[in-house]
């Protein structure tokens, strides 16, 4: 069994365990997260932007975001955090699962970058009082039971005037047939059982999610695929994949 923090109301230690039997195989880009790294460079160009934007930062002027503190909720092995060190963040990557941390503590090291992993739980840092300028939730809403609750649990760790920034699944059954149908069973991008279509979340639902955590949304924008040019963009449908950006004042 797979070694994981503690249990709380809004983790769901199946999916915790899961994922941390794949730990090893974070960084190959050719296996099951491998649409990881397709979507990374969008994922990362969103990220980047929404932060300048917000922070006052000219996105072309690197490294764009220095002295930023920023936690990666979900870290996984680093895909997201490495990039964001290399352009000037002070990056902290928590996930639940201690196989998934020492894969990004490993991958970390060789790329002689100085990322702060650790295995625990939103809660536990919103329990110690820490905060951050950004918070990232980036494919993680759609694996939490109770999206309010997490939510209102850990807006703390956003500093006031600070921000969230998240990325999920829509549930819409065009979500379903592409995003489980298609991806799960008939291409086999990710393994069967990854995504569970009712915990996927309208746009709406995230927004009063965010309200309730007095967190005020401040941006939404899609992210397609175009099968064509086998390439990821930034896009206003919201239809399957969507990222939402929301302050705290």
């Amino acid at each position: 069994m797979a070694q994981t923090a503690d249990k709380t109301a809004t983790i769901d230690r199946d999916e915790v365990a899961r994922f941390a039997q794949l730990a090893t195989a974070w960084w190959d880009e050719k296996g099951p997260f491998r649409p990881l790294h397709q979507i990374n460079p969008t994922r990362l160009t969103y990220i980047r932007d929404q932060l300048c934007a917000h922070f006052g930062r000219d996105p072309k002027d690197p490294p764009s975001l220095t002295g930023l503190s920023v936690l990666d909720i979900g870290c996984g092995g680093g895909l997201v955090a490495e990039p964001l060190t290399r352009l000037g963040a002070a990056v902290t990557g928590i996930d639940p699962a201690s196989e998934t941390i020492e894969a990004a503590k490993t991958h970390a090291a060789g790329a002689h970058l100085d990322i702060a992993y650790r295995a625990a739980t939103a809660e536990e840092l919103a329990e110690e009082g820490k905060s951050f300028d950004a918070v990232l939730l980036l494919e993680v809403v759609e694996h939490v039971p109770d999206v309010p609750a997490f939510l209102k649990r850990i807006a703390p760790l956003v500093k006031l005037g600070g921000v969230m920034i998240l990325s999920t699944l829509n549930r819409t059954l065009k979500a379903y047939a592409l995003a489980i149908v298609g991806a799960e069973f008939l291409l086999r991008w990710v393994p069967v059982g990854t995504h569970q279509w009712e915990r996927f979340v309208r746009p709406d639902e995230l927004a009063a999610a965010l309200r309730g955590a007095d967190l005020t949304l401040t941006d939404t924008t899609g992210m397609v695929y175009d099968p064509l040019a086998d390439a990821w963009s930034l896009s206003g449908d919201t239809d399957v994949n969507y990222f939402a950006t929301a302050a705290r004042r």
